[in-house]
């Protein structure tokens, strides 16, 4: 049965009664019947919600859709409201009674009811109301729907209407290909001078970033090179018999006759015995699903006559799927970078002014403007075309910049980009959308860690239980989906954690679909945007009205972004009137105390502090028994009281403060004191940064944490170091372990231990005896930082052969001369940073080494006269920060300095930071402007 709406409402409804069995007579019958017609109802919620996303749906439908949705937010206030009354009430030996007399108060029955009312009768009257939902549906055309293949044109968007919102993508001008040529001719040499092979070349980009342009340009300037050829739009709506027929027909020469073949069999053995003896090309445009290719690739032989086919998806799984030769390609689309996209925007939004150049009087609100399409060239395209209609003035521009959300959404010449953006969102299996719907409740250009998302979408029921899964990887399965789609963007920090964002304009097609299925609300100071009643509560800027909009709302989450002030009153307010929170997210905002009352929220599943100012946590917090997150990061807290030992469904529990003035900061920070008993949190996976000094008893206590998978641990003593590492090697899960030292000067004895086979990250803050040579055996490792290590042999010669590692930070952890990288080493290293490195002298790079390198940082090296020998060889580096070196080694860098200017003058971005007159002046310099240098004398 596919999913709705409904079906956790279901789930929780069922789950209650199955408690109640055995006091409540006459139950199982009423279950039964109760989950029979929620079955029944859940097909038409289908058939509404498809009807929904391709526009389909009338209006008195969508007011039926709310309807539904609002029976099912009734039902679960049903059964949060009970449960809540249970735990705050206890059990008593008249359970049946409370819960007849609970239910007929939150139905809002009239006092007439007869006072024998029992629970089966509301189960009727429940199913009552649901059978007339559904005969409401049925009076408005809904019909039982069921999701079936992507190869039928049932209830799929018309063919054609698809096809025509890309011709402005076939039929491009070629003056207007900026920023594909490059590629477009390297992807013509790979296809007419490439391997005899046959070759399948695929193009994978989130939508609008110009694969069909970029295949169409190709398509059109080799096809003359073979026998025959063809272009296949395939859509979301293919039919595979339709395709294969299509194909024929274009490939198919005007000499030879044609059978008539009626099956998809036959079809693709006529095609391939056709195809043996041409050399063919064979574009299939827009692909979507995986199977797509596991049918229609029979058609094509392969044989050494240079065959070639292209295709271009959003889905890159899809793509690596697809790969199965050597020979075979995935070129990725990127969004195009800020000078292409200006040149393209120029030549559209001003056809008409001298080299296109864009007046003055526009340019900063034109650059806005440009950011915001975030370097998609259909955007760009159509938001420069919009412009170039209308008067140059700046505050006709203002205007249209301005309500930008609204033209995509109720301009004509806007609403097809829309349409474009909007099909990855239609594609997705319903699992998937609430979790990408998450994406709009945060700001725009928002980026969230991976991790706190993963959190949120458990708190709020996305993520569905797997055997042998945690549902953190359930969770990360379905974020890398989401990022294959091409849906998600991220950047990658230390290695391995992941800062994620949706386009502007992909959210403003996801506050759309949410607001018609009052998904969540946003509070703005600038902008209000809520429609009738949500679970979710996103409050940006202020919390002016907030209380007026959760007074009767069944709030369950509420999440604040850039709040200035924050009262007592508010807080103490809102969680009274939200006693049914499970989601409450106060990261950064000005809160300096929890009140008590939090322990009323007994349904509290996550709850983010990071940030804020809290100095302590109230004893009503071990109230909380459901809490699966607690994020105390960044606080002020030192210690946590006894009561967080009750929260046996903790699964995290993050805590430290610390100085983080710059990149590579001060030692001086604080970890929590907890008390003793950790062990009984068995559920425990995350448990950072908790003080461990003075105490072995407590280190050994940790074994009893078997499902950790991040481990930070702070002040260790040499006297636990041997008992911390042996806790460690029995540490199965762990991916993440952070352990510091009681100070700097501590010497910590961590070499003998077994090495966790899984851990990804490796944080050592201390003083260390010698390299553990276990850390060369950490085959997944990707981030290793050393501070204070102080390290007399070169630890390289240990690392280079790790094969994932992607970053190194290295401050103060190396006291020797010369670090030297060899040739093959550090194959994925995309980040090396070097701080403080105080008897360093020299950098040796060989060629060869290195071959993944991007960003190269040096801060504070004090005995460093120049720059690494070899560093031109780093062809894939593209930034490097150079951070108080000395005078000689920045003098080597300016255009008259000598080879070192010449080693650095490719780099595309270089950052410059140096002390002058007690203060820190930063210099940030592009390809080509290190003539600028001078300025430092």
């Amino acid at each position: 049965m596919a999913e709705t709406f409904l079906s956790p409402v279901i789930q929780k409804l069922l789950d209650l009664l199955a408690e109640e069995v055995n006091l409540l007579k006459g139950v199982h019958r009423e279950v039964k019947s109760l989950r029979d017609e929620l079955e029944i109802i859940q097909p038409f919620l289908r058939d509404a919600e498809a009807k929904l996303e391709k526009g389909e749906l009338r209006d008195a439908t969508k007011v039926w859709l709310k309807q539904m949705r609002e029976e099912a937010d009734r039902i679960e206030d049903i059964v949060d409201d009970y449960l809540h009354y249970l735990a705050t009430k206890g059990q008593g030996h008249d359970r049946k009674r409370r819960f007849v007399d609970f239910v007929r108060e939150a139905c809002h029955l009239a006092k007439s009811v007869k006072p024998r009312y029992d629970i089966a009768s509301e189960i009727r009257e429940i199913k009552e109301s649901l059978r007339e939902i559904k005969e409401r549906g049925q009076s408005y055309g809904l019909r039982p729907f069921e999701q079936g293949s992507s190869s039928s044109n049932q209830d799929m968007p018309n063919v054609d209407a698809s096809i025509d919102l890309r011709l402005g993508s076939l039929f491009i001008e070629e003056d207007d290909l900026v920023g594909i040529d490059s590629t477009s001719k390297e992807l013509i040499k790979s296809l007419v001078e490439g391997p005899s092979t046959r070759m399948v070349i695929s193009l994978v980009g989130e939508g609008g970033i110009g694969k069909t342009t970029l295949a169409k340009k190709v398509y059109d300037d080799v096809k003359s090179h073979f026998d025959c050829y063809a272009w296949i739009s395939v859509s979301q709506s293919y039919n595979m018999e339709n395709v294969l027929k299509n194909m024929r027909s274009q490939i198919w020469s005007k000499k030879s006759p044609v059978r008539e073949i009626g099956t998809i069999e036959g079809l693709i053995e006529l095609l391939r015995d056709y195809l043996l003896k041409k050399r063919y090309v064979v574009v299939f445009d827009d692909v979507w699903e995986r199977d797509f290719w596991g049918v229609i690739k029979h058609a094509f032989p392969s044989k050494n006559k240079g065959d070639r086919i292209i295709i271009t998806t959003r889905n890159t799984s899809i793509a690596i799927s697809i790969k199965k030769t050597p020979f075979d390609l995935v070129q990725e689309l990127k969004p195009w970078p800020w000078e292409l996209a200006w040149e393209l925007f120029c030549k559209k939004a001003f056809p008409f002014e001298f080299e296109k150049r864009c007046p003055r009087v526009l340019d900063h609100l034109s650059r806005e403007i440009v950011r915001k399409c975030q370097g998609l060239p259909l955007v760009i395209v159509a938001i420069a075309g919009l412009l170039s209609t209308k008067e140059m003035i700046e505050l006709e521009w203002r205007r249209v910049l301005d309500n930008l959300n609204d033209e995509f959404e109720n301009n004509p010449q806007l609403t097809s980009v829309s349409k474009v953006l909007s099909f990855s969102y239609h594609d997705l299996p319903y699992h998937l959308k609430s979790c990408f719907s998450y994406f709009g409740i945060f700001p725009e250009n928002y980026s969230i860690l991976d991790k706190r998302l993963y959190r949120l979408w458990i708190a709020e029921g996305f993520i569905k239980s797997r055997r042998d899964k945690t549902l953190e990887q359930v969770a990360q399965e379905y974020l890398n989906e989401l990022i294959h789609r091409n849906l998600v963007s991220f950047n990658i920090q230390s290695g391995y954690i992941r800062r994620c964002q949706v386009h502007d304009l992909m959210r403003e097609i996801i506050l759309t679909r949410t607001d018609e299925l009052c998904f969540g609300q946003i509070l703005n100071s600038s902008k209000p945007r809520f429609q009738g009643k949500s679970r979710r509560l996103s409050i940006y800027n202020t919390t002016e009205d907030v209380l007026k909009v959760v007074g009767d709302s069944k709030i369950r989450t509420v999440i604040m972004f850039n709040i200035d002030e924050l009262t007592s009153c508010f807080v103490v307010n809102l969680f009274e009137n939200c006693r049914l929170l499970k989601v409450l997210d106060f990261e950064d905002a000005p809160l300096d105390n929890l009140p008590s009352e939090v322990g009323n929220l007994l349904h509290l599943k996550y709850l983010n502090l990071n940030g804020t100012k809290v100095k302590t946590l109230p004893k009503s917090i071990g109230n909380l028994h459901n809490l699966q997150a607690l994020n105390l990061f960044d606080t002020l807290v030192e210690e946590l009281p006894i009561e967080v030992n009750k929260l046996r469904n903790l699964q995290h529990l993050l805590a430290e403060w610390y100085n983080n003035e710059n990149e590579f900061s001060l030692y001086s920070f604080g970890c929590v004191r907890i008390q003793e008993g950790i062990g009984c949190l068995e559920k425990l996976q995350t448990l950072t940064f908790v003080e461990a000094y003075g105490r072995v008893g407590f280190v050994k206590e940790l074994e009893k944490l078997t499902k950790l998978e991040t481990l930070g641990i702070g002040k260790v003593s040499a006297e636990m170091g041997k008992a911390l590492v042996a806790s460690i090697g029995k540490m199965n899960l762990l991916e993440g372990l952070y352990i510091n030292s009681v100070s700097h000067e501590e010497i910590l004895d961590l070499k003998c231990a077994s090495s966790p086979p899984f851990l990804r990250y490796l944080s050592l803050r201390c003083r260390l005896q010698e390299f553990p040579d276990w850390i060369s055996k950490l085959q997944n490792l990707r981030g290793l930082s050393l501070r204070f290590s102080r390290l007399t042999d070169e630890p390289l010669k240990c690392l280079k052969g790790l094969p994932n590692l992607a970053f190194i930070l290295l401050y103060q952890a190396y006291d020797g001369a010369e670090l030297h990288f060899e040739e093959g080493g550090f194959k994925k290293l995309k980040e090396l940073k070097l701080g403080k490195l105080e008897g360093l002298k020299v950098v040796k790079i060989d060629r060869g080494a290195l071959p993944l390198l991007e960003e190269f940082d040096f801060d504070a090296c004090p005995l460093m006269q120049e720059m690494p020998s070899d560093i031109e060889h780093l062809t894939n580096l593209k930034s490097l920060k150079i951070t108080d070196m000395p005078r000689e080694f920045m003098a080597g860098l300016q255009p008259n300095g000598g080879p070192q200017y010449w080693k650095i003058k490719y780099i595309p971005s270089v950052t410059f930071r140096f002390k002058n007159g007690g203060r820190t002046s930063f210099h940030v310099y592009k390809l080509g402007e290190l003539d600028l240098l001078q300025r430092l004398q």
